[in-house]
Parts: C-alpha cells; sequence; structure tokens
C-alpha cells in the first residue's frame, strides 16, 4: 500500500510523517485490500486540518477533521477513517 502525504500551508516535518504512518497501521491492519491512501495537513487561520483518501479495491473512502492542534486531528481523522473500513467490512461480511 503506497501512502502519500502532502501539506498545504504547513511543512511535513519527520515527526509528523512518522505520526501518521504509525496512525495509518490501524487501518492497514483492519483492512488489507488498501491500495493507496492520500493524506493532506493543512492550516486554515489557526485552524488544522487533515483529511485522508483511502482507495481500495471497489471502494473509496474519505474522512476529514479539524482541531486546534495537528496531531489531535490526525487522531480524529483516523478515527472517522477505520470506523467507515470497519463498517463496510462488517457489509462485506453480511452478504
Amino acid at each position: 500500500m503506497q501512502v502519500k502525504i502532502t501539506g498545504h500551508h504547513v511543512e511535513v516535518t519527520a515527526a509528523l510523517h512518522d505520526y501518521c504512518n504509525e496512525k495509518l497501521t490501524r487501518i492497514k491492519r483492519h483492512f488489507d485490500q488498501a491500495i493507496n491512501i492520500s493524506l493532506t495537513l493543512e492550516v486554515d487561520n489557526k485552524v488544522q486540518k487533515a483529511s485522508a483518501n483511502l482507495h481500495a479495491s471497489g471502494h473509496d473512502f474519505h474522512a476529514e477533521a479539524e482541531d486546534a492542534d495537528m496531531y489531535a486531528a490526525i487522531d480524529a481523522m483516523t478515527d472517522k477513517l477505520d470506523r467507515q473500513v470497519l463498517k463496510y467490512k462488517e457489509k462485506l461480511k453480511a452478504h
């Protein structure tokens, strides 16, 4: 799985890059059909925003979150994305 992390009005430091990869391992563990993840970190007037697009075979997922702290925004975004993936996986099992 490919992970692409970009910053919009913010520099993606090594610490942010490692933190994002660490959080995305949970999604990789739950959903092994993911092809690539595109993660965008941006700052708008003291509001930190994290958004992600996950492309999997047959389905695309999108999640975004805002917070005053970038790390908290990344946490909230990965939680939303993880819930979407688990819900999709449960639907596949039910059929």
